[in-house]
């Protein structure tokens, strides 16, 4: 079958691979009929994840139809049209039981310290094989896998897997109630679903913050109020627009490959703080590859979060929900303590989110595939990650289809 394979930092090539099989009772194998391509996917081209394990299979966002299910999978069967939550998660132990899917005891091979587990990652979570692929093998099946109604189709469904679940876990990280001023810092994918689910939540005013005009323009046809980082100093602009005061909730949607303002006033603070930053990108990603334009690593690790502290309100929650490794070391801990902050933070719990947002989805309270703009087919794969790593206008989420249906599982 075809895949999306990692062979090292800025090494990302369509190779032909076995097709996976059923390893315990508890799998099930998927024929994927759509993935698509995340920022996280960039952190570890870009190196700045590091430890990912060369022949590892990308991707953690997948639709598709169970094509084989072992023994102890009793609630799916053949032919069941399913969405596959990015995080891995057995379902029994302690954290599962209590919705924490993303901090599951057993999922993990490397043990219960060893972090979440999730396709397409480095070893420590894993690794197991993701599903940029034409088939996948999804371990806890019978708790992992979310069966998908008729009308629900494959652009939307595929946004339920990871996005709009990890935006939603934004909102909620950041206590959102009726009436309160949200900053959302970045408007990639995950920002707008975190736009979105504050408008959910009742918020009662969302600014975006972004240098992308077109991401900014989605943002705004949100409703949000936006505010472009190379134009005005986003702190003294969400502080000049709430009465000096700053916002009640701040989410950063961006993580660790962050930018420092290139232009505006932003940028003269920006180049003090250079020498940190530079010292900063060492620490999270001591081996890159960049080829040309593509692959290279934030310029500015802990921008945002730098930002996000000093725009909140005294006794505001922060919610970050944009990835960081273990690695960044750098947080304004001082100032988030004069200001008696709530931090909250972690990978998505995605298996506790999707059967709700499914219903809101069936229920045209929210339409994700308005996210949407690109649909490749996955032997287009390496020219649309490229793309979509520059940043190209439009390219806010790219939808990733088999060129053809593959054959079923014999």
């Amino acid at each position: 079958m075809k895949a999306v394979v990692f062979h090292g930092i800025g090494d990302i090539r369509l190779d032909n691979v076995r097709e996976p099989e059923l390893e315990k009772p508890t799998d099930a194998i998927v024929r994927l009929t759509s993935s698509a391509i995340c920022g996280t996917d960039l952190h570890m081209i870009r190196g700045t994840m590091a430890g990912m394990k060369p022949g590892t299979i990308l991707g953690h966002e997948g639709v598709g139809i169970v094509e084989e299910v072992g023994t102890a999978v009793r609630n799916l069967k053949q032919g069941d049209r399913v969405v596959i939550p990015s995080t891995i998660a057995c379902g029994n132990c302690s954290y599962c039981r209590c919705g924490y899917y993303a901090q599951c005891d057993k999922a993990n091979p490397n043990g219960p310290e060893a972090g979440t587990a999730f396709f397409g990652g480095p070893e420590t979570s894993g690794p197991f094989d993701g599903l940029q692929a034409e088939f996948a093998r999804i371990p806890y099946a019978n708790v992992g896998l979310v069966k998908l109604p008729s009308d629900i189709d494959d652009d939307q469904a595929i946004l339920l897997s990871d996005i709009f679940p990890t935006g939603f876990m934004a909102a909620e990280l950041a206590e959102i109630r009726p009436g309160n001023t949200v900053a959302v810092f970045g408007c990639g994918p995950v920002g707008q679903f975190a736009i979105a689910s504050a408008k959910l939540l009742n918020a009662g005013r969302i600014f975006a913050v972004d240098a992308i005009p077109s991401r900014l323009e989605m943002a705004r046809d949100q409703g949000a109020e936006v505010i472009n980082f190379n134009e005005d100093d986003p702190v003294e602009a969400l502080k000049s627009f709430t009465g000096g005061i700053g916002v009640d909730r701040v989410i950063d949607a961006v993580g660790v490959d962050a930018n420092a303002p290139h232009a505006g006033p932003g940028a003269i603070k920006a180049k003090l703080k250079k020498p940190m930053y530079k010292a900063e990108q060492k620490m999270v990603a001591p081996k890159t590859n960049e080829k040309g334009d593509n692959w290279h690593p934030g310029d500015a690790p802990s921008q945002v979060l730098s930002w996000a502290v000093e725009a909140a309100a005294k006794a505001g929650t922060l919610s970050i929900i944009g990835v960081y490794p273990e690695t960044a070391q750098t947080f304004p801990i001082g100032q988030a303590m004069e200001k008696n902050l709530t931090l909250k933070m972690g990978n998505c719990n995605h298996r506790k989110y999707i059967p709700k947002l499914v219903d809101l989805v069936r229920t045209g309270a929210i339409d994700p595939q308005e996210i949407l703009t690109q649909v490749e087919p996955l032997t287009n794969v390496i020219d649309a990650y490229q793309q979509f790593d520059l940043r190209q206008p439009g390219w806010i989420k790219v939808k990733l289809e088999p060129s053809e249906v593959p054959a079923a599982v014999a």
